[in-house]
This record gives structure tokens, sequence and C-alpha cells, in this order.
């Protein structure tokens, strides 16, 4: 958590909303995003490496927006549908968050 007493500083110092996010608070979340990144890609990887080897690939029977994007990456000129399923699965987590957050404060 960050202390609100650096930002009212900089803020009573002056210092624009825009200044402190980049100057005091983003710095100082520099950390947690980094572990977080790290974290998630670490995660991904070992989801697929399982998903690949245990589920398998059937096209209409078992396949996950992963396996979908691997299929589409090995084949040319498939671009357009990985980034396409990427999409998806950002608008996919995006609303799983919100409404995971929606859920809680209900």
């Amino acid at each position: 958590m960050i202390d609100g007493k650096l930002e009212e500083a900089a803020r009573t110092l002056g210092a624009s909303p825009w200044r402190v996010f980049f100057t005091i608070t983003l710095p100082l979340m520099m950390p947690g995003i980094l572990s977080g990144v790290v974290l998630a890609f670490a995660r991904s990887l070992g989801e697929f490496g399982a998903t690949i080897t245990f589920v398998s690939n059937i096209p209409g029977e078992t396949q996950t927006i992963p396996l979908a994007m691997f299929a589409f990456l090995e084949t040319p000129g498939a671009e357009e549908q990985v980034a396409r399923l990427c999409i998806i699965s950002i608008v996919i987590a995006l609303g799983s968050l919100f409404g995971s957050e929606w859920l809680s404060d209900v």
C-alpha cells in the first residue's frame, strides 16, 4: 500500500495529479506490478503446458482459446484470427474481473 501522505505532500507543493502519479505513485507501485507480470507469465506458461499435454487439442471438442491461438500461430497468414482471439480473451478476462469486483461489493 502506498502512503497517501507522500502524494498529499506532492500536491501541497504544487504538483499536478498526473505528475504525482508518474513521479510518486507509479514508481512506488512498480515492484508490485513487475512481480505480478512475472507471476502471471509463469502461470500462463504452466497452464498452457498442462493443457496441451493432458487435454490434447481436438478442434471443435477440447480446443481452448490458448490452444486455438497456438494452432493459428502455426498457420501462415492467420495473424488476424490470433489477434481476434487475443482480444476476445482480454474481454473475457476484464469482464470476469469487473464481475468479480461488482459481486464483492454487493
